[in-house]
């Protein structure tokens, strides 16, 4: 059982806070269902993502981009549903918070009462700072996200290493120290250097969870299917796989298509 499982009986931003002053780690995945929520969240992690990767790995979508705010108001309340212990953060959709800042508070409105999420993901530094604000005038957490910014993959046009350029570090930093003075509780840095990640969570007071960014920082975050090899063909060099489930489940599913076929399922102790 991890330290912070025995600590906090349930995960909140003040936690997360207290567990970058005491040096311990932040665990954090994406889940999207009910049921591999619940899993995690019961072999104690610390913060639960409701990520708009599902629209690439439930969804099947090349991006991020098409997921709907009606779509993730579904996976967030499936996961809502599941979770005992852990902060439950959900990302606002491309489209719903960048242009109007009204909107944007809007989409965080139906994200929190609609799921029973716990804070919302907004990716995106100055550009976006009027929508933090009005979301978080209104009480609501947000977790900012800098560096790799898979929303504007069409902007950047590659899914390379961000802010290796000192203009764009400097940038990232400032950004950084914008979105803590303005509440957010958190940042999400994807994959940029590790030096300039160390940097970031040593100059903002709030916790830095890192997706291909170094050790440097207060917590790591993965998207679970990646992590559990349920996807073979995303292969950062981030990404830790602990799991192979697609050749297992790949396997389970030829027995079972075999022992139906042979009409050895189901046997004498599995009927009626």
């Amino acid at each position: 059982m991890s330290a912070s499982k025995k600590q906090f009986s349930r995960v909140t931003t003040a936690s997360l806070q207290k567990m970058k002053v005491q040096g311990e780690k932040i665990a954090m995945l994406t889940a999207y269902d009910y049921t591999l929520a619940g899993i995690i969240d019961s072999a104690g992690i610390d913060v639960v993502l409701v990520g708009d990767s599902a629209s690439n790995v439930v969804a099947g979508h090349e991006t991020t981009l098409p997921i709907t705010l009606d779509q993730m108001v579904y996976h967030a309340a499936s996961v809502v549903r599941a979770v005992a212990r852990a902060l439950v953060v959900v990302d606002l959709p491309f489209g719903t918070y960048q242009a109007d800042s009204k909107e944007a508070l809007r989409s965080a409105i139906r994200i929190m009462k609609e799921s029973g999420a716990h804070a919302v993901k907004l990716e995106g530094g100055a550009e976006i700072k009027e929508s933090v604000e009005r979301i978080m005038q209104a009480g609501i957490p947000v977790m900012g996200h800098l560096g790799l910014t898979p929303q504007s993959i069409y902007k950047f046009g590659t899914y390379t290493v961000r802010a290796r350029e000192e203009a764009e570090a400097e940038a990232l930093v400032k950004d950084a120290k914008m979105l803590e003075k303005l509440g957010c509780f958190a940042l999400v840095l994807e994959k940029i250097p590790a030096t300039l990640a160390k940097t970031v969570a040593a100059e903002v007071q709030i916790p830095i969870i890192g997706i291909g960014a170094g050790q440097h920082v207060d917590g790591q975050v993965l998207v679970l299917h990646d992590m559990l090899g349920m996807t073979q063909e995303f292969s950062p060099r981030f990404l830790r796989r602990y799991l192979n489930l697609q050749e297992d489940i790949s396997n389970a599913v030829a027995h079972y298509t075999q022992d139906v076929k042979k009409g050895d399922f189901p046997n004498d102790q599995e009927q009626y």
